[in-house]
């Protein structure tokens, strides 16, 4: 005769009525009581675009415009919202306008990655306007004209997403942030085009260029190759190691002598005398005078009217060209990077 089967010690399921339960995986964070899943990182290391000279091609690339501001992540959680730079530096309060809308986006907590800009008569995102709506380098006053374009999302409602691919992360955004929005916070969208084809549209409507992603690609910090920017019109950080003196010109500034890093040094690269206007000039001046030194910091070669600056402030440079003995062609000056914005500063081959 068979023997009956052996009771269980404890039942396998419990009331019927009774929902089971598993054991949580992890701990769940304070600050976010209803999510059992992903701590929200306090940081994400930015992936940035490797500057190429044309548009790479395959389907696996997806292309954008290059948007010309700040970089800045947006850190949406129950306690508030934070605005970080790309050095990790908090800025919640020079953006207010962003911050305002990210609280209104319909999402418990949220990273977006993103550039802050200001747009010009023809639509255009322009730094130095960007600049002058925080009051010059370093927000001396609060910008409400500044919009976010939102072009990644890093983690959504208790999801840390930098471990998936770019189509997922996107079509998350997509649903985030409507297309075609004119509030603080757009989307930068993607375009379906040819490389080849849009950054040609880009440059004949002023632009700076083009930003391609590589679809399947994971969010990866640093210059990786995941995603690569081409310019229009080529612009780099240099730094400023003095400036000739003009009675004739802005400030009275004839032309700012630049560097560029070789292997561990600084090399000279040539001047820019144009792109300043009356504010512009007057505060790049200002905060020259501070820096002055008596001999330069780069052999800049035989200089009239030299004043000479220790190498810390950072220009951003537009330039055409490079001549033989690598000085900068046709170069015009656009701004200065913040230190809050971790500006990179050109290299030139060792």
């Amino acid at each position: 005769m068979t023997k009956p089967p052996r009771k269980p010690s404890q039942p396998l399921l419990g009331e019927s009525d009774a929902p089971l339960r598993s054991r949580p995986r992890r701990r769940r964070d304070p600050s976010q009581p209803q999510l059992t899943l992903d701590p929200m990182p306090a940081r994400v290391d930015p992936c940035l675009a490797l500057l190429k000279p044309r548009p790479p091609k395959g389907p696996q690339w997806a292309f954008e415009v290059k948007w010309d501001g700040y970089r800045l992540a947006v850190h949406i959680e129950p306690s508030g919202v934070r605005i970080l730079t790309r050095g990790g530096h908090d800025w919640t309060h020079l953006f207010p306008a962003i911050a305002a809308e990210a609280k209104r986006l319909s999402v418990s907590t949220a990273i977006l990655d993103g550039e802050a800009v200001v747009f010009d008569e023809q639509g255009r995102s322009d730094f130095g306007k960007l600049q002058q709506s925080l009051g010059g380098r370093g927000g001396k006053r609060a910008s409400r004209e500044a919009v976010l374009m939102a072009f990644d999302l890093l983690y959504f409602d208790g999801h840390d997403l930098t471990g998936t691919e770019l189509t997922a992360r996107r079509h998350l955004l997509d649903g985030l942030i409507p297309a075609g929005g004119e509030e603080a916070i757009r989307l930068s969208e993607e375009i379906e085009a040819d490389g080849d084809t849009l950054l040609r549209v880009a440059c004949e409507h002023g632009l700076e260029g083009i930003i391609a992603k590589d679809r399947e690609s994971t969010y990866r910090g640093g210059r990786q190759g995941d995603w690569l920017k081409v310019k229009c019109i080529q612009s780099d950080g240099f730094v400023i190691v003095g400036y000739e003196k003009s009675t004739a010109s802005f400030g009275g500034i004839g032309r700012l002598l630049l560097a560029a890093r070789k292997g561990d040094e600084l090399v000279y690269v040539g001047g820019v005398g144009t792109g300043f206007n009356e504010r512009s000039a007057s505060e790049l001046r200002e905060q020259m005078e501070k820096l002055i030194i008596s001999k330069p910091a780069v052999d800049t070669g035989r200089k009239r009217n030299a004043v000479f600056v220790r190498p810390e402030l950072v220009a951003e440079i537009e330039y055409r060209a490079w001549t033989h003995d690598g000085k900068l062609r046709h170069a015009s000056y656009k701004g200065l990077r913040d230190e809050q914005d971790n500006a990179s500063i050109c290299r030139v081959d060792a």
